[in-house]
């Protein structure tokens, strides 16, 4: 399959999120597309990812762990920029999503935007109403859950067309301009399923654990440690009591962004206020099945 588009990530022994990946990028881009860093060399990453660009790296644990990979993706992105109109960037349960509202999957739809660009899109965390979808995730994540909330935190400037710098965890890019399209949203599935929440918390609290050093000393994200987890199911089960809005109205939350956008600091990157919302959405229809 040829495509102007490629997409790239860094997964260690994380089969849930991994498989979705695949299906949702390999459909639409192709594998031969898809750049998979199989951190510590994973023959279960390997044989899942086969027909994708797969990168083996070593894989011993360090308290610098998320400088370390985003040094790695930063490079890889911007080599790959030379021969991909657009790159995306981003976790393994994170993916890059086009409203079917605008009548194009995402290929088609990059097709039409303009180069020397770095997209944003708005960021929806997926959350398991354990009270009302009890059925487990077999195959689509959308269709058994249906519920959202909206993530600032997962706004990242992660569809690349143009020479940037991104800082680690891909929260900020040193572009100096928001291109945050109405129809582009970034789903984030930590939370979509609770059995999995559970399983990859402890594997991450693992990884954690084997750097020998506490929060304050690692350069890797607070809640892969486990003093930082908290219980599991009253997470899950607060989900029950986010105020739930109706409507699918996107567009104030897209308008604070830039409203808010401006350099963050003196570091050279740009940002946008980031609350947290505490409510709740259903997804439309159109939106069910796509992954």
């Amino acid at each position: 399959m040829q495509t102007t588009v490629a997409a790239v990530t860094m997964v260690r022994d994380d089969p849930f999120f991994l498989r979705i990946w695949l299906d949702y990028y390999g459909t639409r881009l192709g594998r031969e597309n898809c750049y998979v860093v199989n951190h510590g060399r994973g023959a279960g990453v390997s044989a899942m990812a086969a027909g994708c660009n797969i990168i083996g790296i070593p894989g011993e644990h360090h308290k610098n762990f998320d400088m370390r990979r985003w040094r790695l993706l930063n490079n890889l992105v911007m080599g790959l920029r030379v021969y991909y109109d657009h790159v995306i960037v981003g976790d393994v349960d994170e993916l890059v999503v086009v409203d079917p509202a605008a009548g194009k999957d995402l290929v088609p739809w990059l097709a039409a935007i303009p180069a020397d660009r770095v997209l944003t899109p708005l960021g929806l965390e997926v959350i398991h109403r354990i009270d009302l979808e009890p059925e487990p995730i077999a195959g689509k994540v959308l269709g058994p859950r249906r519920h959202v909330r909206v993530a600032p935190h997962y706004s990242k400037p992660c569809v690349i067309s143009a020479g940037t710098k991104i800082a680690r965890g891909g929260h900020f890019a040193s572009h100096d301009k928001l291109h945050a399209p109405d129809e582009l949203y970034l789903f984030h599935l930590k939370f979509c399923d609770f059995p999995a929440y559970v399983e990859v918390m402890n594997a991450r609290n693992a990884v954690a654990a084997a750097t020998g050093v506490g929060v304050k000393e690692a350069s890797i994200g607070r809640h892969w440690f486990a003093e930082a987890r908290g219980e599991d199911r009253a997470l899950f089960e607060g989900f029950a009591v986010l105020p739930k809005l109706e409507g699918f109205q996107m567009g104030p939350y897209r308008r604070r962004m830039h409203r808010s956008f401006k350099p963050r600091g003196d570091t050279g990157f740009w940002e946008f206020a980031r609350p947290d919302y505490n409510e709740q959405h259903e997804l439309p229809e159109r939106f069910l099945g796509l992954f």
